[in-house]
């Protein structure tokens, strides 16, 4: 049975997308207070964190782990796609960054001016971003939500560029030197790349129905169960701890329909007790079933 944790997903979106237009609003009114260019385009980049927030509060709605008639096995691959969404606006992110920095190498920019005001208050935005990385990160683990674990690392992504700004506008407060932020741009933008990048890494395998339980650990349980002669042609998707599911033939020692109907819900139990939340599907065969496609030997 899937379990719907999209009420906590939705709390948590909400919270962190007031936190996030903090942020936002923050970093632009010291950007227009300093003429820092990228504190601005730092500032575009946080956009980005609410738009994901917002999101991540469409697709939460759509991804029930409930079935329905037009959705036998669910909806929570609305969520991996939400989370490949945000992979396209670390991408974009990124774009911008390295826009930025080549732009002040061709034209130039205005000189900055810095206070200890604004260091300050920049200091309370990198608090902020810390706070959203960590909560969402650590309620995406727990409840195993990739939309929140995969904004988190977006997130974590902003926190490097606040402190990349933050660093060149120190130095600039103590030793004028104002290229500092040119300097630190392209690292940054590479970090908000590979971000994006484990994003996609992470969500893939849910999207193409890649293998999720290797077949030879399956084979190894439902063997457990008394009754069970033999099992093949297991396949499995999903994602552990998410929803998986599990299809396979398997060969069982009985003779009549309600003993093999025995047999395959203690199968059925087991795999759930091992892999929850699990579905299962068990095609059965009679003890006597012989064919090439059996690729494990009984015991």
């Amino acid at each position: 049975m899937a379990i719907d944790r999209r009420p906590v997903v939705r709390k948590v979106l909400l919270i962190t997308l007031f936190l996030n237009l903090v942020v936002m609003s923050l970093k632009t009114a010291v950007g227009l207070w300093t003429g820092s260019l990228s504190l601005l385009a730092d500032a575009i980049h946080s956009v980005t964190d609410g738009v994901n927030n917002v999101l991540g509060l469409f697709t939460n709605r759509l991804a029930s782990p409930e079935p329905d008639r037009d959705h036998p096995y669910g909806h929570q691959k609305y969520e991996a796609v939400g989370a490949l969404g945000i992979a396209a606006f670390l991408g974009i992110a990124c774009f911008k960054i390295v826009e930025s920095a080549i732009d002040r190498i061709l034209n130039g920019s205005q000189a900055i001016e810095i206070a200890a005001s604004e260091l300050w208050l920049l200091l309370l935005v990198l608090g902020i971003n810390i706070f959203v990385a960590f909560y969402e990160r650590a309620v995406g683990r727990k409840i195993g939500s990739q939309i929140l674990i995969a904004d988190a690392r977006h997130t974590m992504s902003d926190i490097w560029v606040t402190i990349s700004v933050l660093g060149g506008l120190v130095g600039i407060w103590i030793w004028n030197v104002q290229w500092l932020d040119l300097v630190l741009a392209f690292p940054v933008a590479l970090m908000v790349f590979w971000s994006g990048w484990l994003v996609i890494k992470e969500n893939l395998p849910w999207l193409v129905d890649e293998m999720a339980i290797a077949p030879e650990a399956i084979h190894a349980i439902v063997m457990q169960i008394p009754g069970v002669i033999n099992c093949h042609s297991i396949a499995s998707r999903g994602l552990l701890g998410r929803q998986t599911f599990i299809e396979m033939h398997l060969i069982v020692n009985a003779q009549d329909v309600e003993t093999a109907h025995k047999i395959t819900e203690a199968v059925e139990a087991k795999l759930e007790e091992k892999f929850s939340p699990v579905r299962v599907v068990i095609h059965v065969e009679p003890p006597s079933y012989q064919s090439d496609e059996i690729s494990y030997e009984g015991h």
